[in-house]
């Protein structure tokens, strides 16, 4: 496998999703379905492949989404393999696998959502720069913390670890692991990731071909005891709270109380928030009376897509300085992103909005709510 391609610049959690309302994955494909014979052909024999693959193919899927990569190469002699990648953003996923699902199926073509994972770790090894990564120099241990005992906080010890090229290792170590847990186990079983050299270490290494048996150790723990939780908020009670911000203007915040005592939060361990910016320049940075009607509506709807009983809790929102941004805790992330994706093509030119999923298993983003 070979030629990865990142389209389309730096990856952004928080960029707004740029989606043609004309294009749909039906499109899409209709349209790779007169393309795949010449593709298999330019894959195949290695030629051209950037002006006559990716170059044709990257606007094709700017217009679905523009956070979607890819990687191409040779599967087999007359298999060719298409992997669709979010290169790490955990919003894009659902996008890439609806896209994937949605495929036809094509005799020499084969198509993967996400990067999967090597079946052996010897098989896997990457240079950088300088530096090369493999089974035999880097190694891992687990921190461990008693007030937040469900997170999976990684240290990746790495022989060669120079801090002036940290950035460079970095990125690296992320491919490594993409490439031995697979995309979608790496961005989503572990909470905190760390790299260290060999010298900085201070627990016992662990060879790293174990870790994947650690993560799925920990995976298992952690469904097992979460995986019946549910949260109803009929009965919650909710508190108005006021500050002031630096520059002067007010901040008014609504939480849910009551959920913020729960003390489960880590059933539901995927935290969105959702920033809606306005106009309010006029009214002490707050909306006027026909954007706060916009905004319940938008809100109710959203609660109604997204129900506390079907594992989706909106804890709370504040409102200041032209912004609003809403909190909710979610038991998974794909459905949040493709409710939120829809909402906003349907409230374009109406509501601009942006969001971020980012996993929180105790809730430190409203922690100030705490009070």
């Amino acid at each position: 496998m070979g030629f990865l391609n990142n389209l389309f610049g730096k990856k952004d959690e928080n960029s707004p999703m740029e989606t043609n309302e004309q294009t749909t994955y039906q499109d899409f494909w209709n349209w790779f379905a007169t393309k795949e014979k010449e593709f298999f052909e330019v894959v195949k024999s290695r030629k051209d492949i950037e002006k006559d693959f990716f170059d044709i193919l990257s606007p094709k899927l700017k217009n679905i989404d523009d956070g979607i990569y890819f990687l191409t190469g040779m599967k087999d002699d007359d298999t060719a393999e298409l992997i669709f990648t979010p290169d790490g953003v955990i919003k894009k996923i659902a996008i890439i696998e609806d896209l994937v699902a949605a495929a036809p199926s094509f005799s020499n073509w084969v198509f993967t959502a996400l990067k999967p994972s090597a079946a052996d770790i010897s098989n896997i090894g990457l240079r950088m720069g300088d530096y090369s990564f493999d089974k035999d120099n880097l190694w891992f241990y687990a921190n461990s913390d008693e007030s937040y005992p469900d997170e999976v906080d990684i240290v990746l010890v790495y022989e060669n670890y120079k801090a002036a090229d940290k950035d460079m290792i970095t990125n690296a170590a992320y491919l490594f692991l993409d490439n031995y847990l697979g995309e979608l186990n790496s961005v989503t079983t572990i909470d905190h990731l760390q790299i260290i050299g060999k010298n900085e270490a201070t627990e016992e290494l662990i060879p790293i071909g174990k870790m994947k048996d650690y993560l799925l150790w920990r995976e298992r723990e952690f469904v097992e005891k979460y995986q019946a939780v549910s949260y109803d908020t009929k009965n919650d009670g909710f508190s108005s709270l006021e500050a002031t911000l630096n520059n002067g203007l007010p901040l008014i915040a609504i939480v849910d109380k009551t959920l913020l005592e729960w003390d489960s939060k880590a059933s539901h361990p995927w935290m969105v928030t959702v920033k809606i910016k306005y106009d309010g320049k006029n009214n002490n940075g707050f909306p006027d009376e026909s954007i706060y009607k916009l905004l319940d509506q938008f809100e109710d709807e959203l609660a109604e897509d997204l129900k506390d009983v079907d594992g989706y809790l909106n804890i709370g929102r504040e409102t200041a300085d032209s912004e609003r941004v809403i909190f909710i805790a979610c038991k998974d992330f794909r459905k949040p992103t493709r409710v939120l994706d829809k909402m906003m093509i349907k409230y374009k030119g109406k509501i601009d909005f942006t969001y971020s999923i980012f996993k929180d298993k105790y809730w430190k983003a409203v922690e100030m709510y705490n009070v």
